[in-house]
C-alpha cells in the first residue's frame, strides 16, 4: 500500500501536466474526441483492452447530440490539436465513450471506475489571476471551459490506470476503467449503461473533485441526496405576419413560449420531498414588427426521487401542450437529458470510510455529504445494484477558487495524486472480496 501513495506522490508533476492540456482544451458533451482519443491511447499502451465508439456507445439511447456539422468541426479541431486519427474514426457520430478493462491472474470480483471527460459550455475568465491565465493554460476554445473539474477526473483515471498496471500482479479479478462523455446535461451515461458495459459489475466506484468537499486534505466516503432530472427541450411553431398591416393573420409563438415559461414556474410542489423546475431559455423573435412564428423553451425538472421527478415533467408537458393550444400554435418537445435518482450502498461506503481513514493521508474523512444536485453516474449506479452489485459515489476534497460551472473555477491540484492513489486502493480492495 505504501508502495502506491509513494508512485502517485512520484506521479504528481505527471498529472499536473495532464490536467492542464486537458484544461486548455476542453470538450463539451458528445465532442470530446481529442479527450477520449488521448485516453484510449494511453490505456492501450498499458495493456489494457481498449473498447470504444458504438461498442460502449449505445446510438438509440444518445441524449442532446450535436448537428453532424457540430460534430465534424469539432473532428476536425481534435486532429488539429494532436488527435489519433484511428481512434477519432471509430466515435464518428459523437460515441465518445472509452473502457479500458484488464483482467487479473487472480480471480476476483469485477470492479468499475467512472470518470466523466466532458467539458462545460462555459466562457473562461480572463482575469490574470485566474491560475489557467497565470500559468499559460486557459481554455483555447471559445465558449467552452472545464468549470467543473472533469479534467482533474480524467487525470486522475489515467493515473490510477497507471498505477493498476503497474501493480497488476498483485490486483485480483477484473478491473474496468469508464471514461463518460456528456455529464453535464446529464446525456452520456444512459447510453453507455444500455450497451451492458457495468451489467457484470460487483463493485462500482465513481466520484468529484469538490462540490460538497471543499477544503484541501478532505475526502467523503457517500454521497448522498441524487435528484432526478430532466432535460426538455419544447419548439414552438407559428405564424409570421406583419405586425402593423396584418396582426390577425399571425400566431404568435413568442407569447406562447413566454406564457408557458410563466405557468411552468406555477405548477404544484410535490409533498413527498423535494421538486424543482427552471425555465432557462427563451429564444424568439425576429424583428419588432414581425409576429414571431417560431420560439424555444429550454427547461429542466428535478426531483428527490424518480416518481417525483416524473410528476413535474407530465406537468410541465402538460402546461406547455395546453399553452400551445392557447395560442393556436404548433409544438414539439424533445427530451434532450435526464438521470434518475439512485441510493447509495452504505455497507460498501462504511468500508470505504474505515480504509481512507486508516490510511492516514487525509485530514479530514467524512462518512458522507448530500449533493442536492443531479448526477448521470446514477445510471451506472442504478444498474449495478440492479444486477446484485454495490454501488458508491464518493467527493474527492479540495479548497475551490469559484464555485462548480463559474468561469473562475478552479481547484487545488494537490488532490490529484491522493485521489488517485486512494482510488487505486479501493479498486484493489474490492477485486479482492
Amino acid at each position: 500500500m505504501e508502495n502506491i501513495w509513494l508512485k502517485a506522490a512520484a506521479m504528481k508533476d505527471k498529472m499536473i501536466a495532464t490536467r492542464r492540456d486537458l484544461h486548455k482544451h476542453p470538450e463539451s458533451a458528445w465532442i470530446e474526441f481529442r479527450t477520449a482519443s488521448i485516453v484510449a491511447e494511453r490505456l492501450t499502451k498499458l495493456g489494457y483492452e481498449v473498447l470504444c465508439g458504438a461498442d460502449v456507445i449505445d446510438e438509440a439511447t444518445m441524449m442532446g447530440v450535436p448537428t453532424t456539422e457540430v460534430l465534424m468541426q469539432a473532428q476536425q479541431r481534435a486532429l488539429s490539436e494532436g488527435a489519433d486519427p484511428a481512434w477519432v474514426d471509430k466515435m464518428n457520430g459523437g460515441k465518445t465513450g472509452v473502457v479500458g478493462i484488464m483482467h487479473f491472474a487472480k480471480p476476483g470480483k469485477v470492479v468499475a471506475l467512472r470518470f466523466d471527460m466532458d467539458s462545460n459550455e462555459v466562457a473562461e475568465t480572463t482575469e490574470a489571476e485566474h491560475q489557467p491565465c497565470k500559468e499559460g493554460f486557459r481554455s483555447l476554445h471559445d465558449g467552452l471551459m472545464h468549470a467543473c473539474g472533469h479534467d482533474g477526473h480524467v487525470t486522475v483515471g489515467l493515473a490510477v490506470a497507471e498505477l493498476i498496471a503497474a501493480h497488476q500482479d498483485e490486483m485480483s479479478g477484473t478491473i474496468k476503467l469508464i471514461f463518460q462523455p456528456g455529464e453535464e446535461g446529464v446525456r452520456g451515461a444512459k447510453a453507455m449503461v444500455a450497451t451492458g458495459v457495468v451489467d457484470d459489475v460487483d463493485y462500482f466506484l465513481s466520484g468529484h473533485i469538490g462540490f460538497n468537499a471543499n477544503r484541501d486534505g478532505m475526502f467523503a466516503c457517500m454521497t448522498g441526496g441524487f435528484l432526478a432530472t430532466t432535460k426538455l427541450d419544447a419548439y414552438f411553431t407559428g405564424q409570421s405576419s406583419h405586425a402593423g398591416a396584418a396582426p390577425q393573420e399571425g400566431r404568435n409563438a413568442l407569447l406562447a413560449a413566454a406564457a408557458a415559461s410563466i405557468a411552468l414556474h406555477s405548477i404544484s410542489r410535490h409533498g413527498k420531498g423535494a421538486s424543482r423546475i427552471n425555465v432557462g431559455v427563451l429564444e424568439a423573435g425576429t424583428g419588432r414588427n414581425i409576429l414571431p412564428d417560431r420560439a424555444v423553451v429550454k427547461l429542466e425538472t428535478r426531483g428527490a426521487d424518480t416518481e417525483i421527478n416524473e410528476f413535474m415533467m407530465s406537468e410541465a408537458k402538460r402546461m406547455i401542450k395546453a399553452t400551445a393550444d392557447l395560442y393556436n400554435v404548433e409544438v414539439k418537445m424533445e427530451e434532450v437529458g435526464g438521470a434518475p435518482s439512485c441510493a447509495l450502498d452504505e455497507v460498501m461506503g462504511q468500508e470505504i470510510f474505515e480504509l481512507v481513514k486508516s490510511s492516514k493521508q487525509f485530514s479530514e474523512v467524512v462518512p458522507q455529504v448530500h449533493l442536492g444536485a443531479s448526477e448521470d453516474c446514477s445510471y451506472f449506479m442504478q444498474r449495478v445494484q440492479e444486477k446484485g452489485g454495490q454501488a458508491v459515489y464518493m467527493m474527492y476534497g479540495s479548497a475551490l477558487k469559484a464555485g462548480h460551472h463559474n468561469s473562475s473555477f478552479d481547484f487545488n491540484e494537490d488532490c490529484l495524486p491522493k485521489s488517485a492513489a486512494m482510488l487505486t486502493i479501493l479498486a484493489k480492495h474490492f477485486g479482492e472480496k
